[in-house]
């Protein structure tokens, strides 16, 4: 018996048919988990989602301890990186796409850093005046999350993103990658050298004026909108980058999740009239 569902990230019996073949087998002669797994995935989501610190976890959910031991073991073993490959074939899968992407978008976003970050992983965005972290994401041409690398701030654009590109070419068929002009220059050159890997820099129009939506790079810039729509990833709030690269897994893998229950594009929800009081 797991704990009753009651807040509204939690896992519903849908999303849950879809995961739980995902997670690791129990194997006989281990031990057998005290807590179910859908409590710990529902505990994760609520941190992601609320935004809350680890030890302010709900009573109603296993203790902190258990709940970050097991999202640390997942993290080491690779379970959520498998997740979302899977996730992300049954959604192109759903579309008529093929199931293995061959091109992706790349794009970061700097953040600011709390205080529990520490100097040695934080630096100074000179562009965008932020001290904190840059999160580098690949993301098939659906916006589907495939890879994500989280460094200081400081990393220009065309260096941090080798790490993200490689990570890429080493699992995923993806070789050819739209980006924008932040991205152009020696990395183009560096990844047709290296990983025979085609950088398309798409470059806004010379009459732009403000913000305009760009042909192969909105889906990219829409999946950061939608990752930082989960509280704890609107600031950096984790000593380890590699735990802020799974907290964005794991906020990946519930909008996957949503996207495949829900079967449609999501709406917008409509404003309420104001009612006037009668003359």
């Amino acid at each position: 018996m797991g704990r009753q569902r009651a807040y509204p990230s939690d896992l519903t019996d849908e999303q849950w048919e879809i995961i739980e073949p995902m997670l690791p087998l129990i194997k006989e002669p281990g031990r057998i988990p005290k807590h179910p797994f859908r409590d710990i995935g529902d505990a994760i989501l609520y941190i992601d989602r609320s935004g809350c610190s680890w030890w302010q976890l709900p009573v109603d959910f296993p203790p902190w301890q258990t709940v970050y031991g097991w999202f640390r073991q997942w993290k080491a073993r690779g379970v959520t990186e498998r997740i979302l490959d899977e996730l992300r074939e049954q959604i192109r899968l759903a579309q008529g796409r093929d199931a293995e992407p061959s091109a992706g978008v790349i794009d970061s976003q700097s953040v600011k850093a709390a205080d529990t970050v520490g100097k040695d992983s934080r630096g100074y965005d000179a562009g965008k005046k932020v001290n904190g972290r840059k999160r580098f994401i690949v993301t098939d041409t659906l916006g589907l999350l495939v890879s994500v690398t989280v460094l200081a701030a400081s990393w220009q654009d065309r260096d941090g993103a080798k790490t993200a590109l490689l990570g890429v070419y080493l699992s995923t068929p993806i070789r050819y990658i739209f980006a924008d002009q932040g991205f152009a220059g020696r990395l183009v050159d560096w990844a047709a050298r290296t990983l025979s890997m085609v950088i398309d820099i798409v470059r806004k129009p010379e009459w732009q004026r403000g913000f305009q939506v760009h042909p192969k790079r909105w889906v990219v810039e829409r999946t950061l909108a939608w990752l930082t729509a989960h509280r704890r990833l609107a600031r950096d709030y984790e000593r380890d980058p590699a735990v802020s690269e799974e907290m964005i897994r794991w906020a990946a893998i519930n909008q996957m999740l949503r996207r495949l229950t829900r079967g449609e594009p999501a709406r917008r929800q409509q404003r309420r009239q104001a009612r006037t009081a009668p003359l």
